[in-house]
């Protein structure tokens, strides 16, 4: 079944479209509010809100982009929501997952750090560093730099949910990456 049908048969009233809709998009919605909250009970309270959202808003849609870069917009917005609320900023990754050192030297400094600093609290304290970093970062490349890193998405569907120009995505997720690694590093050179 296409989107149009779904919204079209959500649209007449049928709840069995709606339940078809939550079916499909429910990894999605999940997953994308699970990036920005890394907190799997509040994603999912927080995905309950988006399908809610949709549900009562379904007649605004437009059709002029795809449902599911709409359901990323509202999942982002509700997330962001939440976080502002809440702050409560738990990006929890280690610096390796988030992203890849291309300079050799600042591979080593990152080495250096994993093989002299393996204990629980250690790592502990790098993830408190990692979600200061990204908490700080501004707004749209927090967003730009989330979709990418965490929902694996390309520059194309980024700048669709953001509703920016590819240019613009490709700029934010570059200037994030590059204060990130800057502020990392930073930090570790000092307390080495």
């Amino acid at each position: 079944m296409t989107d149009n049908e779904l919204i079209d048969g959500i649209l007449s009233g049928n709840e069995k479209y709606f339940k078809e809709l939550v079916d499909n998009y429910q990894a999605l919605v999940l997953n994308t509010c699970n990036s920005f909250l890394h907190d799997k009970s509040n994603a999912e309270d927080i995905a309950q809100e988006v399908f809610i959202e949709v549900y009562l808003s379904l007649h605004k849609f437009k059709k002029e982009s795809k449902l599911s870069t709409w359901l990323y917009r509202i999942s982002v917005n509700k997330s962001l929501n939440y976080i502002r609320d809440n702050k409560k900023r738990k990006f929890v990754r280690s610096i390796e997952d988030l992203f890849k050192i291309e300079n050799t030297s600042k591979t080593q400094v990152v080495d250096n750090i994993n093989q002299n600093n393996n204990t629980e609290d250690d790592h502990e304290e790098k993830l408190q560093l990692l979600h200061q970093v990204i908490s700080g970062l501004q707004e749209n490349q927090r967003i730009a730099f989330t979709l990418s890193k965490f929902e694996n998405l390309s520059y194309k569907q980024i700048s669709e949910i953001m509703d920016l120009s590819l240019l613009s995505v490709e700029g934010l997720i570059h200037r994030a990456k590059m204060n990130v690694q800057k502020k990392i590093l930073s930090f570790f050179k000092k307390t080495n």
